[in-house]
């Protein structure tokens, strides 16, 4: 069964079962701090997880382009992808644990045909933060899975919550058996022999963990559910690796035919970043220096080494953006249309790289006239962390140089410097996980409130171009990227900051109104009116002001906002601007 069938399987059966199909979300979020890429399906979704209402109802079902970039070094390995697609499922506050799992039970056995013998699932073994969630495993036991196939774990394993606070409870697990060897009479689903395969997570949200850790029941009982399209595609198609399916076949194929050996880990690393970078870039990625865009060229920077790795000319990445791109437009369409796009940023960022290994390799040869100065014959672990750090170059280069003039390299030591290195990166990381749309409290949903005002004032002062590019908001601040060729004069923020205030002084109301797209365009609301958007949108309306679609939370009266004040104006990119304010 290919890709594209199961997806249309889960949203066709799910949609039989009262559920609305929406749109998958950018994997660049909107408005959202917490998480340099969308992560999960449920990311775009937290306002109403916490209890807004969706234009679409209580019961959706979508998939998610997500990308998750904690795994990068792992990449090249059997199953580690950092793009794939999530599909889901989702009730926000209308059914729960008993309907759930009845409707997952369903799909895996009658939709997919999985021999129910192939299933096993895992609950939530139980804490002083929440009980042992027996109703789940009786829910199974219902359905048709026996108790021996049912186990118990703690919250490593079954409670799900993206990052440090927001909603979270304990879930479900289902994983499918790979029909291989135990690996000991012991071996069960938390086993990673491989024997078992995680397929699906069913969320029963119903906790919100607080700053301090504790944790408080949420006013609405949701169900959040994840199944990875390609680990699925993988397994009923029988294949060892997702890099075996129709997903990664083609591009597969020819970097084998191009390349002068046979590293299948280097292939795997081309044929997953190349995908991932051109779906990053399709949906308005960037390469730079810092948080997305220095992941994007972290990813084409991987993929041009190890095309060197393989001895391919690079004269051939043009072709295999080709290859991917076909392979992808069955699934996104939309990739065709940036093709372009897509290839020249992705060329340019190899250029650049190629000069980057020309710079690594000059700081080499110094390093290397030091250590033979001083009689030496090691390069130090200090001296290729610094050559990878600052230069961008590749370790395991300095090592092939380094053989070439017979010295040797404190890799060891440097292995040590790089770890060091990662935790840093994935602790900083992870702070990205606090606040952002699950810190939805009193100032966040002022303050997008605040955007509204802002966005109409800079179109009357500067004229209708200066649309909305991007917006991140915080407990503290606000921050607004608009289209605007040059710099804002300060008499023209000034004159912004006026207009704004005066609305907040005018104690306009504030309403929202759920309609069709298309009443919401006749009516005159702002809104980028692409892909984005479902059937069904939210239009919120500011007095006389300002109408919007917009999927809220905001204040109930302009008065409640406060004073607002311009801290900052600054380029964000070409052609964009970058307003930071704050309430007062």
């Amino acid at each position: 069964m290919k890709a594209i069938e199961i997806r249309n399987k889960y949203l066709n059966f799910f949609e039989r079962h009262g559920h609305k199909v929406i749109k998958s979300a950018s994997l660049i979020p909107e408005n959202d701090p917490s998480v340099l890429f969308t992560t999960a399906g449920m990311h775009p979704l937290v306002p109403y997880l916490l209890g807004e209402k969706h234009p679409e109802g209580t019961r959706l079902t979508d998939y998610q382009k997500c990308l998750r970039t904690v795994d990068i070094d792992e990449v090249g390995d059997n199953r580690h992808l950092t793009f794939f697609e999530m599909l889901g499922n989702w009730s926000l506050g209308d059914y729960f644990r008993e309907e759930s799992i009845q409707m997952s039970y369903d799909f895996l056995t009658q939709e997919l045909n999985i021999p129910a013998e192939k299933i096993s699932v895992t609950c939530f073994k139980g804490d002083k933060d929440a009980p042992k969630d027996e109703t789940s495993a009786e829910c199974w036991r219902k359905a048709g899975i026996p108790d021996e196939r049912i186990y118990f774990y703690g919250k490593d394993d079954n409670w799900w919550i993206a990052g440090e606070e927001g909603p979270c409870g304990p879930d479900t697990e289902m994983f499918y058996d790979t029909g291989k060897e135990p690996c000991s009479k012991d071996c069960q689903p938390s086993c990673d022999c491989g024997k078992y395969v995680e397929i699906w997570n069913n969320v029963f949200m119903e906790y919100f963990k607080n700053p301090d850790g504790t944790y408080s029941k949420l006013k609405q009982k949701n169900v959040d559910t994840g199944l990875g399209l390609e680990r699925m595609t993988m397994l009923l198609q029988g294949k060892e690796t997702p890099f075996d399916t129709e997903l990664f076949e083609p591009v597969m194929k020819v970097l084998k035919e191009k390349s002068n050996n046979d590293n299948i880990d280097s292939r795997r690393i081309v044929a997953e970043h190349l995908r991932s970078s051109i779906m990053i870039i399709n949906d308005g990625g960037r390469p730079s220096n810092v948080d997305r865009g220095y992941i994007l060229r972290r990813l084409l920077r991987r993929m041009t080494r190890h095309l060197n790795k393989l001895g391919i000319d690079l004269k051939e990445l043009e072709n295999l953006i080709d290859v991917s791109i076909d392979t992808l437009k069955e699934m996104y369409p939309d990739v065709l249309d940036n093709k372009s796009k897509i290839k020249n940023v992705i060329i340019e960022e190899k250029n650049k790289f190629m000069k980057t290994l020309k710079n690594g390799e000059k700081e080499f040869e110094k390093a290397l006239n030091n250590i033979k100065q001083k009689g030496e014959d090691i390069i130090s672990a200090e001296v290729v962390f610094n050559l990878y750090e600052t230069y961008g170059f590749p370790p395991e280069m300095t090592v092939e140089l380094a053989n070439e003039y017979n010295v040797k390299v404190n890799i060891e030591d440097f292995d040590k410097l790089f770890r060091e290195h990662q935790e840093k990166s994935r602790m900083a990381n992870d702070q990205k996980f606090k606040g952002g749309l699950a810190e939805q409290n009193e100032m966040t949903i002022k303050y997008h409130t605040a955007t509204h005002l802002l966005h109409k004032a800079l179109q009357i002062v500067l004229g209708e171009h200066a649309v909305q590019k991007g917006s991140n908001i915080t407990s503290e601040r606000l921050r607004f990227d608009f289209a605007n060729p040059q710099k804002v004069t300060p008499e023209e923020l000034q004159e912004v900051e006026k207009i704004v205030n005066e609305q907040i002084k005018r104690n306009l109301e504030v309403t929202c109104e759920e309609m069709t797209l298309e009443e919401a365009k006749k009516s005159g609301a702002m809104g980028l009116f692409e892909n984005k958007y479902g059937e069904k949108v939210k239009v919120y309306t500011i007095g006389d002001f300002s109408k919007e679609i917009c999927g809220g939370p905001h204040v109930k009266n302009t008065s409640e906002l406060g004073t607002f004040k311009i801290k900052k104006e600054e380029a964000s990119s070409a052609g964009v601007r970058r307003i930071k304010a704050v309430l007062l």
